[in-house]
């Protein structure tokens, strides 16, 4: 019988989550910190689905190792099928935060074996993710946050605050990991965490982390929308991998941008930013005989250029001398 309290919360998503999102799905793994979202998490995962716990060492901090086999055994012992442990090289690419979290999701996604991936990102890291995008002035795009669901990774406890899964590892008996990174003032999310939520949450009366979770749901509508649009008009406009400029012009700027987004995506470029996508959208626009624009791409030898011929945007590689 459930207990009651935030056991019950937690259950409660992590089923409607599963019906939602994988009604046919037998197994999931969950990536694991040994953190009290992560813990709780893999704790209620395993009632629904056969359940892998994988835990990322990021070889970060003295002890890991040691934190890392103590949540591949809380895993076994709340019920998981296995636990691996994942060591992983952090690259310095990106910033610290940056460089974990890319090294991270490669290891989570090599070894998952066709399995969605579940993440314990709470309401509180979607409100801390929609303030991010605030700052940086990354688009809509970032400020509609996380999805709970963008195969392979699962998101059930978006819409569960922090406190519910510390209440959910106390009401189970489970010890979680107290990340000293987590209150380390080093780090951006740490001090958004910390300082910048607490002082909205005092200056606005409360109920901030909510009112960005709702934001970002309602932007993510609004998102998904218009890239239906985008896709659908992109594979209308597309020429032998070429884009006609004067049937871009009339479009509305969200809905072009975004076509030109799929198209470079398409070509090959990668880790697009706003700044990239306007200057490539300033040749259908602006055209003043301006050269081409260096967009980002996983090539090393190559380099990816989006450039104005003919009355048509084409893409070009050149090698990296």
């Amino acid at each position: 019988m459930d207990r009651p309290g935030s056991v019950a919360t937690l259950r409660k998503a992590v089923a409607d989550f599963a019906r939602a999102h994988l009604p046919g799905e037998e197994r999931w793994c969950v990536a694991l910190s040994g953190g009290a979202d992560s813990l709780a998490l893999t704790a209620v995962a395993v009632g629904e689905r056969r359940t892998t716990a994988l835990i990322v060492d990021h070889g970060l901090q003295a002890d890991s190792a040691r934190v890392a086999d103590t949540a591949r055994r809380q895993a076994l012992e709340v019920g998981c099928v296995d636990a691996q442990v994942l060591s992983v090289d952090v690259g310095p690419g990106g910033g610290p935060e940056a460089a974990a979290r890319n090294a991270r999701y490669a290891a989570l996604d090599a070894v998952r074996d066709g399995a969605p991936v579940l993440l314990a990102h709470t309401l509180d890291d979607q409100a801390e993710t929609v303030l991010l995008g605030l700052g940086r002035g990354s688009g809509p795009r970032s400020i509609a946050g996380m999805r709970a669901y963008d195969p392979p990774w699962g998101r059930p406890l978006l819409g569960v605050r922090r406190t519910a899964t510390q209440a959910c590892c106390a009401e189970l008996g489970l010890t979680p990991w107290q990340d000293p990174h987590n209150a380390d003032a080093r780090f951006t999310r740490a001090r958004l965490r910390h300082e910048v939520l607490p002082l909205l949450e005092d200056v606005l009366g409360g109920g901030v982390a909510e009112a960005l979770a709702r934001t970002a749901a309602a932007l993510r509508e609004d998102t998904d929308a218009l890239d239906d649009q985008a896709a659908h008009a992109l594979g209308a406009l597309l020429s032998g991998g070429e884009l006609e400029v004067a049937a871009l012009v009339p479009l509305p700027a969200a809905v072009r941008r975004r076509i030109i987004r799929g198209w470079l995506l398409d070509g090959g470029a990668n880790g697009l930013t706003d700044k990239q996508l306007r200057a490539v959208d300033a040749l259908v626009t602006t055209w003043r005989g301006q050269g081409g624009v260096a967009v980002a791409s996983p090539m090393r030898d190559w380099r990816l250029f989006a450039g104005r011929r003919d009355g048509r945007l084409v893409l070009t590689r050149e090698p990296v001398s």
